[in-house]
């Protein structure tokens, strides 16, 4: 029967539209899925990213997932400061470095006023949408693949990065996590989060091996700063090497449920460190 009507789509010359219609089902999918959304609008009030911007973040063009995964990665960062005696409400000013087109910044509109949320990433049509649609909740710049940022030394109390060392090479994570320390305030929070031990099935024997023995593993180094490029942290790399200037407050590994990555809360140390 399928060979029939192959036949038939070939004979009438229909069969490579045909075809391509069907390779691109799981778009027809996602834009059936989408529609309810687009038609009564996100739960929070705020604007819905263009599908071909939320696949830049999440891989995905699926709004409730890109919705939802916000909100789960947003109740983790609350979860591990909260469980260290702190909360987003006690900071004057955070920073999303990596912020994307809002996916968890969003999130923090709530807070009472008085807060001052700043968000960067390296991708400007994402920062564009975001200066456009959620200029009201924060201010956003684009930052370069390497630093420095623009921001003066010591303008945040909390920092948090959310798969950004997740897709870096070792000598952009050393140079952005010093970079990061920076814009600290003496005494501020920096949460950075990583691929750890739960992530071993996507390594190769030998790369596994690498990870157990302590080593940093980065996958496709040639493409630093994509979602193409992985980074694989064991716990004892991050103690003892990423965050060897800063105290580590908690480490809680798979802490970002919706991404399947450990978080690291640091600290920057009230006296600055040469």
């Amino acid at each position: 029967m399928k060979q029939t009507v192959k036949w038939a789509a070939q004979k009438v010359g229909l069969y490579e539209f045909a075809h391509q219609l069907w390779l691109k089902r799981p778009d027809w999918q996602s834009l059936c899925l989408n529609f309810g959304y687009r038609i009564c609008k996100a739960p929070d009030g705020l604007p819905i990213p263009d599908a071909h911007l939320i696949d830049a973040v999440i891989l995905s063009k699926e709004i409730a997932w890109f919705l939802h995964s916000g909100r789960m990665t947003a109740d983790s960062i609350r979860y591990a400061l909260l469980r260290n005696g702190y909360a987003v409400e006690n900071f004057e000013a955070i920073l999303d470095f990596g912020c994307g087109c809002g996916r968890v910044l969003r999130h923090w509109g709530e807070l009472p006023n008085g807060h001052r949320l700043y968000g960067t990433d390296m991708n400007p049509e994402l920062i564009a949408w975001d200066q456009k649609h959620l200029n009201k909740i924060a201010k956003f710049a684009v930052n370069r693949l390497e630093p420095p940022l623009d921001y003066p030394d010591e303008s945040f109390d909390f920092v948090y990065a959310v798969s950004v060392f997740t897709h870096l090479t070792e000598g952009l994570e050393f140079a952005w996590i010093d970079e990061l320390r920076r814009v600290l305030k003496p005494g501020g929070l920096l949460m950075i989060t990583v691929h750890g031990e739960s992530r071993l099935y996507q390594l190769s024997p030998a790369e596994q091996e690498a990870f157990r023995l302590g080593s940093l593993v980065i996958k496709n180094s040639e493409t630093p700063g994509s979602n193409s490029c992985g980074a694989y942290h064991p716990e004892a790399y991050v103690r003892n090497n990423l965050a060897r200037n800063l105290a580590v407050i908690d480490f809680i590994p798979r802490g970002v449920r919706d991404a399947d990555q450990d978080i690291y809360l640091l600290q920057k140390h009230l006296l600055s460190l040469n």
